[in-house]
């Protein structure tokens, strides 16, 4: 009696063993399911994160080299507009000048001879006007090479003439009546002369008057 109810008792203690460690097994496996199923969550959720932090860090970057494009762009349409634009204003006074310069060479009124034997034609033009004066009164004019009036003289004279000023010889520059006066003229190599004659006008400068083309001095 006593050895069958010892057989049965340890028959219930390994059957209780057995179904323990059944259920710590399963435990464990579910356990290590969880751990498995948490750490890929994990890691695919982190790389769901950067994902788009990335791609708007590149978002960012791409929309700053286009911004910086674009003001590139800009700069160099602008400096091209500005250069444009220089150009056409540099033309248009060109053009100004050299259309100036026609209108007063198709005023000119030639004639050959003059008031002496020594000039070879004369030039008169109604489109000659005052070159300019910095002179706030003027009652008579001034022969002495350091007076402004000197120097405010022989510009008249080049206007007329169209000599260069650093260039030319100035043989006579003197008195042809009341604000009025009279220059010859000439360049280096004497290839050309003039006697030129000039008058003042008021507040406007010295305008010239009529070119005498000389044959010689």
């Amino acid at each position: 009696m006593n050895n069958t109810d010892n057989g049965s008792s340890r028959y219930d203690k390994r059957s209780k063993r057995k179904k323990t460690n059944i259920i710590l097994n399963g435990l464990i496996g579910v356990v290590i399911l969880l751990i498995i199923v948490v750490g890929t969550i994990i890691f695919s959720g982190g790389k769901d994160e950067n994902q788009p932090a990335d791609s708007a860090a590149n978002e960012e970057v791409s929309k700053e080299e286009t911004s910086k494009e674009n003001n590139s762009d800009e700069k160099d349409d602008a400096t091209d507009e500005g250069n444009q634009d220089n150009e056409e204003n540099k033309d248009e006074e060109t053009n100004e000048e050299e259309n100036n310069e026609e209108e007063v060479k198709e005023e000119e009124i030639v004639t050959e001879g003059g008031s002496s034997a020594d000039v070879k034609r004369t030039v008169e033009n109604p489109a000659w006007q005052p070159v300019g004066t910095v002179q706030d009164d003027h009652p008579t004019a001034v022969y002495d090479q350091s007076h402004v009036d000197w120097d405010e003289m022989l510009r008249a004279i080049t206007y007329a003439t169209g000599l260069d000023r650093s260039a030319m010889t100035v043989y006579f520059l003197g008195n042809d009546g009341v604000n009025r006066s009279v220059g010859t003229v000439a360049s280096p190599n004497k290839d050309e002369m003039y006697r030129v004659y000039i008058e003042w006008v008021d507040g406007k400068g010295w305008k010239p008057t009529k070119v005498e083309e000389l044959n010689s001095i």
